[in-house]
């Protein structure tokens, strides 16, 4: 089982497309993160899952949430399906999975062949060729998309292999029914209170009725 909603998303830090480093706990100083891991970039599914991101970005852009894409796919890999696709949020790549591992959704985890095609997979790197398409698919992260809140709390998860779509529908949903977040008290402000009454009683006073004066707090 995978890291579950109320627990805290794991840091990490991945190079983007573009081959820039992104750590999440950057990402989240902009809002909370829409964070979708899918198996391979351009393939059919993922390019529709992806696209359907893409096309709800200014649904997402309202709620204040961002949305980024994360596989074992390459930096280079990465790039490509950006341009192709005209995507407006970043791509991550965990080339090694260990993000994926750290999450619980790399796919040859619990997989002795998993495992056995993975160390074929790091001597091929060292040989500098690339793996096949089947045991990118193999190594690959499951489709599964989380909903993290800036606190690093996992708020949503969502899992669904063939359903494309489903993602980032699903994600806009529960976005849209969650309750508002109060906005912070700014530091030293405190509760209002009502004007207090004090008495001032002077020598003149001693003989009459003592004067009660109105004062507001300092």
């Amino acid at each position: 089982m995978g890291v579950i909603a109320g627990e805290r998303a794991p840091d990490f830090v991945l190079s983007d497309d573009t081959g820039q480093l992104r750590s999440l706990s950057e990402l989240l100083t902009g809002g909370p993160v829409v964070l979708f891991f899918y198996p391979i970039a351009h393939s059919p599914i993922c390019t529709a899952e992806a696209c359907h991101f893409r096309d709800l970005g200014a649904e997402f852009d309202a709620l204040g949430v961002q949305r980024v894409g994360i596989s074992t796919d390459t930096v280079p890999r990465q790039s490509r399906f950006a341009r192709q696709r005209a995507f407006d949020f970043p791509l991550l790549s965990d080339s090694r999975g260990l993000v994926a591992a750290r999450f619980q959704v790399r796919r040859w985890g619990i997989s002795v062949l998993g495992r056995l095609l993975a160390r074929r997979l790091e001597r091929r790197r060292g040989q500098h060729t690339p793996p096949g398409w089947f045991t990118r698919l193999l190594l690959s992260a499951r489709r599964t998309t989380f909903v993290i809140d800036t606190d690093h709390t996992v708020l949503k998860v969502i899992s669904s292999e063939l359903r494309a779509s489903v993602h980032a529908d699903l994600t806009l949903d529960f976005l849209r029914r969650r309750p508002p977040t109060a906005p912070p008290r700014p530091v030293g402000s405190g509760i209002t209170r009502p004007p207090t009454e004090r008495v001032r009683i002077s020598l003149a006073d001693l003989r009459g009725r003592p004067q009660r004066v109105r004062t507001q707090n300092a």
